[in-house]
């Protein structure tokens, strides 16, 4: 938070034994939802950031905070009381969010305000009630600094070149927390700690420079891990001045680049030719930064650019996304015509996000943006190879073969032909959601690049069709996949497969491949796929009205060679956690019933004999099928039959029951009773 910048906003610090992001790792893109409510947010991993591949959202301050008349944005930088009753919603909404986030595999980072409390009196969001700004429900006055460390008369800082005042004075006059102090590093902690309960994944320290770094380690030291069992993610902010310096937090997490994002601005309102040499000009080490183009502050005091720069700020976000560096964030917030204007409230209540309804600019859910995270997965930890600058406005590089990308700053549509590094065939532009397409010959292609904007395409996004040469060393251009996905609907509601190439819709739900529900509940259809290709899918529900839900575990991965392959899933059951038991059942039938398999748990119908999965008979008696079901989890099952009319007839005695491990390849063997 810039101490220039805001009237009486805060700043601050944060959390845990520092945990490194991979740098440009597959899913590290960080979707910064600054400001929306609990409710926008989960709504917005479900349906966006989960489908799309981000890997984790940035939410706001989630603690109790100064509520006034006249609501602003920065109220939130002013803490009331640890409660996560906030604005932004509930405790009890903010948990849901939580969960909603991690079932579409996206990761939650909150903003941690550990540096301060409010410099202003009044009423919280909460209800809780402030006369006298060192007198808070959670610290006592001697949990600030005063005097005998602050040596300005007024306890502010006035010299943010004199390290004691920019760690021991009052910002903006905000209460300074005495976080040497080991009552407020353990107060600290306990707040962080009941995030991390509820499965947050990590904090922003916001202004960290004004906390010691030896603080911060001792707060870090006292919190505990994350539910998966990992120290919580932690990044810092170190707004630009004379001292303390980025370098200085290092042990402490990682920290966000400003110099990045000015580079950035610089090149995008000057010659974007310059940004090869942006490796040089001074940014912070990929291993040790978080990247950004703008942030809440920097869109306001003019530092970075802003959504007010239009398509020359999404130009630099799609830059940001393909150039491998820093772990990158996309900032989502709302539109502002006054630097104070708080987000869309109701009596300072945020709003549900409409980012439809011109309040809200929702950047990460920008076509091109969400093709450009696919695109940042896809290309992993790939260098960076044959960079070529055409002109002051137009440059092109790429990944090592696996993607390439070029950028057209020009106020004109311009044309080029590229060493793209990249296998022949054609490949969609996931800029403009595959509209159009760009075809690879010799490694070179010929690419025209709309004014403002930008191509990219990489190897999952190869589109190539009969007669179109190979792709990738493939001896055909296409491969038969079979998607089976079982999962239970109710009447007028069917099962489609999407994902990350244009087979499968690129991830537009519109084009999304139905799929036949003639083995119900098993869904099924087969997709012509490129052959020698990675890329990543899901499973949706459509019902009449079109209305459309997704999975809740994370994008499926998969890789073609030049064999056919079957992909069998199970509703909500993400990969990484399935695993497989081929159920034999010894049993006599009359002519015209069937075996079915039913039993406790979602994969196996949870005990709905309408959604029980029915067992083949190729081996008569031995009815047997490959069911899909979570690792490491003990269930019931029983089999049952079916006759031509429905008449169910369940086998006798008490249910079966199994439990997997974290192999694969179960099986059971059992007799009709």
């Amino acid at each position: 938070m810039s101490a220039g910048a805001l009237a009486l906003a805060g700043v601050l610090a944060l959390p845990a034994a520092p945990a490194q992001a991979r740098t440009t790792a597959k899913g590290d893109v960080i979707a910064n939802l600054w400001e929306w409510n609990w409710d926008s947010i989960a709504s917005e991993c479900t349906n966006v950031l989960g489908p799309a591949g981000y890997g984790a959202v940035q939410v706001a301050p989630p603690q109790e905070s100064l509520k006034q008349t006249n609501y602003y944005w920065w109220d939130v930088y002013q803490p009331y009381s640890y409660s996560l009753n906030s604005r932004f919603g509930t405790r009890a909404k903010f948990a849901a969010m939580i969960t909603a986030c991690h079932r579409a595999g996206v990761k939650v980072y909150t903003d941690a305000v550990i540096n301060h409390t409010a410099a202003q009196t009044g009423t919280g969001y909460d209800g809780t009630t402030i006369t006298d700004k060192y007198a808070t429900p959670d610290w006592s006055r001697t949990d600030y600094h005063d005097s005998s460390e602050c040596p300005t008369s007024d306890l502010t800082i006035q010299d943010y070149s004199n390290l004691t005042q920019v760690q021991n004075c009052e910002l903006l006059g905000l209460p300074d927390l005495r976080t040497g102090s080991d009552t407020v590093r353990a107060g600290l902690a306990n707040y962080l700690n009941s995030q991390l309960a509820l499965g947050v994944d990590g904090f922003r320290i916001d202004a960290a420079k004004h906390i010691p770094e030896t603080d911060i380690a001792a707060i870090e030291g006292k919190l505990t891990n994350t539910a998966s069992g990992s120290a919580p993610y932690v990044f810092q902010e170190i707004y630009p001045g004379t001292t303390p310096q980025p370098s200085d937090y290092y042990p402490t997490g990682d920290v966000l680049d400003f110099t990045y994002a000015s580079k950035l601005k610089s090149a995008f309102q000057g010659n974007v030719s310059d940004l090869s040499s942006i490796e040089s000009s001074g940014i912070l080490p990929a291993a040790n930064s978080v990247s950004f183009v703008t942030n809440h502050d920097t869109e306001r005091n003019g530092l970075h650019l802003s959504y007010k720069d239009g398509d020359t700020y999404k130009l630099a976000n799609l830059f940001q996304l393909a150039y491998k560096w820093a772990t990158p964030t996309v900032y989502a917030s709302w539109e502002w015509t006054q630097s104070d204007q708080a987000p869309p409230n109701s009596s300072g209540f945020v709003s549900d996000t409409d980012c439809a309804g011109g309040s809200w600019y929702c950047l990460d859910r920008d076509t091109a943006v969400v093709g450009m995270v696919a695109w940042h997965n896809a290309t992993d930890t790939a260098a960076v190879s044959n960079w070529q600058t055409m002109s002051s406005n137009v440059i092109g590089f790429g990944r090592s073969g696996k993607g390439f990308f070029a950028l057209n700053n020009g106020t004109a549509a311009a044309t080029y032909t590229f060493t793209t590094g990249m296998a022949d065939g054609t490949y969609s532009n996931v800029v403009d959601g595959g509209r159009t397409a760009v075809t690879v010959s010799g490694g070179s292609a010929s690419v025209t690049i709309p004014a403002k904007g930008a191509v990219a395409f990489y190897n999952s996004s190869y589109t190539c069709t009969v007669g179109c040469g190979d792709a990738g060393g493939g001896s055909g251009d296409t491969v038969s996949a079979t998607f089976n996905e079982y999962a239970s609907t109710t009447s007028g509601t069917n099962v489609y497969v999407v994902g990350s190439i244009a087979a499968l819709g690129g991830w537009d739900t519109s084009k999304a491949v139905a799929l036949s529900s003639s083995g119900y509940p098993e869904w099924s259809g087969e997709v012509s796929v490129p052959v020698n290709t990675s890329f990543t899918y899901k499973y949706i529900k459509k019902d009449a009205s079109g209305n459309v839900t997704w999975e809740s575990n994370a994008n499926r991965s998969t890789a073609t060679t030049t064999s056919a392959l079957a992909l069998n899933n199970s509703w909500n059951v993400a990969n990484t956690d399935a695993t497989d038991v081929t159920f034999h059942e010894n049993a006599t039938t009359d002519w015209g019933t069937n075996v079915y398999v039913s039993g406790s748990i979602p994969s196996l119908g949870s005990w709905n004999t309408a959604d029980a999965i029915q067992l083949s008979s190729a081996s008569y008696p031995d009815w047997s099928r490959l069911v899909i079901v979570p690792r490491s989890t003990s269930f019931e099952y029983k089999y049952l039959k079916k006759d031509s009319s429905g008449n169910v007839t369940w086998e006798s005695g008490t249910n079966r029951t199994y439990t997997t491990g974290s192999s694969s390849g179960y099986t059971t063997s059992d007799t009709w009773k």
